[in-house]
């Protein structure tokens, strides 16, 4: 009997084991998975802050918070099961829904290179009583929850093809994971970001001369600091969707265009010595990307701005 008893606790220690190896695995996995779609969560980050702007500040997180909730929603019911069937039953189509998706991306950060260059998408705030709305919080929501749609739609691909050759329930943990870890780093940053102009003013309210000091160079930068990101989120957009596009067209058997991009980066890396060729090698690459991103989503702007008015000439 005792003998059977510790045969069983054998068993079950041999079973935590394996659970845990299981759950390191899935971990270490997921990590890196989500370094994977780096380029594609500093977008996100950078584009949400945007929505709430003129929003007033009690609204502000509890904004965010509904737009998190739509964001993981987007990942795990709507994204998920596609990429999973996919992934199972038809591998071959997913390089081609990554190419659509990097031109997207590529169109986006091109169009905003363009309404920079031109001016022609000066927004105007609505009035405040229409900003204090909830029909306007419900648009601010819907349209957030429409555009992380796309990006959570990367960030998921992404980390997919980093992890497709780990078996269904592994890749499914991997990813589940990866939705949850991403979405809670990306809308936490977010809200933190939306909320340093109220810490700065409550630092400046204090009776402590530096940490006024502190609350109004916070308050002064915040500005500064939005339309930073904003050029950040643009020049992800233009990388991501460039490297999305080298690669998958690479594995879609278009080689070409990712051995000219290789060649450059290489190129470029050669230029400095030894000790900074690492560092040259990623902005080689990256900046490659880049071009690449904007070449594509200029010809996407430039077909889309002449559908019109070909339309209007017929």
């Amino acid at each position: 009997m005792s003998g059977g008893l510790m045969a069983l606790w054998d068993d079950i220690a041999s079973l935590a084991k394996m659970a845990a190896a299981s759950v390191d695995d899935v971990g270490a996995a997921a990590a890196k998975a989500s370094a994977k779609a780096a380029g594609v969560v500093v977008d996100d980050t950078a584009v949400t802050p945007n929505y709430v702007r003129g929003v007033a500040a009690a609204r502000e997180l509890p904004i965010i918070k509904k737009i998190a909730i739509g964001s993981l929603r987007n990942k795990l019911l709507l994204i998920l099961p596609v990429a999973m069937l996919l992934s199972e039953f038809l591998p071959d189509a997913m390089p081609y829904l990554l190419i659509l998706g990097g031109l997207f991306l590529c169109f986006e950060g091109a169009e905003k290179v363009y309404e920079l260059l031109t001016g022609t998408h000066e927004e105007e705030l609505p009035s405040p009583e229409e900003l204090a709305s909830p029909e306007h919080e419900s648009r601010v929501v819907r349209g957030a929850v429409r555009t992380d749609l796309i990006l959570s739609a990367e960030i998921m691909a992404i980390s997919l093809a980093s992890v497709e050759d780990e078996p269904f329930v592994t890749r499914l943990l991997i990813l589940i994971v990866v939705a949850v870890v991403i979405t809670i780093i990306v809308y936490g940053v977010v809200a933190l970001i939306v909320k340093m102009d109220d810490i700065g003013l409550k630092l400046a309210q204090r009776p402590s001369e530096s940490s006024q000091r502190m609350g109004k160079r916070l308050v002064e930068a915040m500005p500064k600091v939005m339309n930073v990101l904003g050029l950040v989120g643009t020049a992800a957009m233009l990388w991501v969707g460039g490297h999305i596009l080298l690669v998958n067209m690479a594995e879609a058997g278009f080689h070409g265009p990712e051995d000219v991009a290789h060649d450059v980066s290489h190129w470029f890396r050669d230029l400095f010595p030894s000790a900074l060729q690492g560092v040259a090698g990623w902005l080689g690459d990256t900046v490659t990307s880049a071009i690449v991103g904007l070449v594509a989503g200029a010809i996407v702007v430039t077909v889309l701005h002449q559908l019109p008015r070909s339309t209007k000439a017929h």
